[in-house]
């Protein structure tokens, strides 16, 4: 009797698009990424969703935004490949926001780390797609700046891809590459992904002409797929100074500007049934849960 033929190894298990991935990509660093993720992350909480946001940047400033004590230098991707659960990382925020930090490395560990993701992306892939799994989360990741191994590894993973940057010369020669994809690298995978990009602009100055210049190229290169602009505002500064987030600072500009941010993210997406606004976040005493 011949032997049963051989049954292909079992695919990993689609995730539902009601637990979506959204990634905090720049093609430059300094821009202000994570403090808009960061932003995003706890405004989302604040409105009852499970939030669990993961720091993919050496910088591992992430959990500095959402008031996690500097001297708690652990962290996820700093003992990836080591075989320690993503789970036993997690810290939770005053915000009500899951944190997953990087983890302080040295220079040379980051590109040891960096090495070894390149080599084996899948060490980042399948914790994330064991993250995706639960379908009351949403996660926000905090991605390195520019091209790296780390989002190249979950690139295939993600729904929405918010690209941060400012209104100066140089955003404005990179708007078209974001509008294509070609910032994400080149073939059929980036033009996927070009196609869930958003654009946010952060710290516009409508008195400056080089701000509004850059504002006017991005709406007609974007777009609808111009998601928010976040207004120049020293409260941000100020706000990370006193390890608070710029949402918590009553009459902020920028403030006003990141709640329609995560209202137009929100728009984009179909997202699993917010729980009841009963845990405790700090913004519930800024009025901003809802």
């Amino acid at each position: 009797m011949p032997a049963a033929p051989a049954r292909p190894p079992a695919p990993h298990p689609r995730r539902s698009r009601l637990v979506p991935l959204i990634a905090f990509v720049s093609p430059k660093g300094g821009v202000g990424k994570t403090t808009i993720a960061a932003n995003v992350a706890a405004l989302l909480a604040a409105r009852g969703h499970e939030v669990l946001s993961l720091d993919l940047d050496p910088q591992n400033a992430l959990r500095v935004h959402l008031g996690m004590p500097v001297r708690d230098e652990a962290g996820f991707l700093a003992e990836i490949g080591s075989g320690t659960a993503w789970r036993a990382a997690v810290r939770h925020t005053p915000y009500g926001v899951d944190l997953l930090p990087h983890g302080e490395v040295e220079p040379r560990r980051a590109l040891e780390l960096a090495r070894l993701v390149m080599d084996r992306p899948e060490v980042l892939a399948e914790p994330v797609r064991e993250m995706l799994a639960d379908p009351h989360r949403l996660l926000i990741v905090d991605s390195p700046p520019g091209p790296s191994p780390a989002l190249s590894a979950i690139m295939p993973l993600i729904d929405l891809s918010v690209v941060v940057l400012l209104p100066d010369g140089g955003s404005a020669s990179l708007i078209p590459q974001i509008a294509d994809g070609r910032f994400l690298g080149r073939g059929t995978l980036a033009l996927r992904a070009a196609e869930r990009a958003l654009l946010v602009l952060n710290q516009v100055d409508l008195e400056s002409p080089l701000s509004t210049a850059v504002l006017d190229c991005a709406q007609a290169v974007m777009g609808a797929r111009l998601v928010g602009v976040v207004a120049r505002d020293s409260g941000v500064a100020e706000a990370l100074a006193d390890r608070r987030l710029p949402v918590e600072i009553p009459g902020s500009r920028a403030a006003e500007d990141l709640s329609l941010l995560t209202e137009g993210i929100l728009g984009r997406l179909t997202l699993p049934p917010a729980m009841s606004a009963g845990g405790h976040s700090v913004l519930t005493h800024w009025g901003l849960r809802r």
